[in-house]
């Protein structure tokens, strides 16, 4: 459930992740996780007025502002769409047209291959070992690989950075045998902007 707060928003940035209905918006405040806030609570200083198709009319530290699904709201600068002054990352392609991404994973590098197949980021265990993933306390699963069903474990990672960009929290799943490669899925892409230019791939944050 959401606790009710008032006064001044501590955030600088709100992002409109979606609606549900005219019942409820969903906003990400700093990048930070999406939270669902209904018609008439107020949650860190925003307060939601109305939800329509597509837009959501919030009173954020104290000024009424419409924003579109996909739009940012400064605190210094006044609503922007998304990409305008966004976290990006520069992927390149390797000779067979994968896109690459170097990164890290709680600071430790990894090397990344994008994958919007993926419903998850995936990890091989080897890779989970050497950074130090506790990751056997999850929920175990069976996947399915190209070599055959294997078990993995659900986990949550605590910070994945791919240039300027840097997620917090992300769900992940780390595969015991069969995976060979680091998956970039979609529990990261999913809160990106894709652009693909040739060999190159820009990932712009949206939230």
């Amino acid at each position: 459930m959401l606790l009710l707060a008032g006064g001044p928003a501590a955030a600088a940035e709100v992002a409109l992740i979606g609606v549900i209905g005219d019942k409820a918006a969903v906003v990400a405040v700093d990048g930070g996780d999406p939270k669902t806030i209904k018609v008439g609570q107020t949650w860190r200083g925003i307060f939601v007025v109305s939800v329509e198709k597509d837009r959501a009319t919030l009173d954020i530290d104290g000024k009424r502002r419409v924003l579109q699904r996909g739009m940012h709201y400064r605190s210094a600068e006044g609503a922007a769409p998304p990409g305008g002054g966004r976290q990006t990352a520069v992927l390149a392609a390797d000779t067979r047209g994968h896109f690459i991404a170097e990164g890290t994973i709680n600071g430790g590098h990894m090397r990344f291959l994008v994958d919007t197949g993926a419903t998850a980021v995936s990890l091989p265990a080897s890779d989970a070992v050497r950074l130090g993933l506790d990751y056997r306390g999850g929920r175990r699963i069976s996947m399915q690989t190209a070599n055959g069903t294997a078990p993995a474990y659900l986990t949550k990672l605590e910070r994945i950075k791919i240039g300027d960009i840097e997620l917090y929290n992300v769900d992940a799943v780390v595969i015991e045998n069969g995976l060979h490669v680091a998956l970039l899925g979609m529990t990261f892409l999913n809160r990106v902007e894709m652009k693909r230019d040739g060999h190159t791939m820009t990932l712009i944050r949206q939230f």
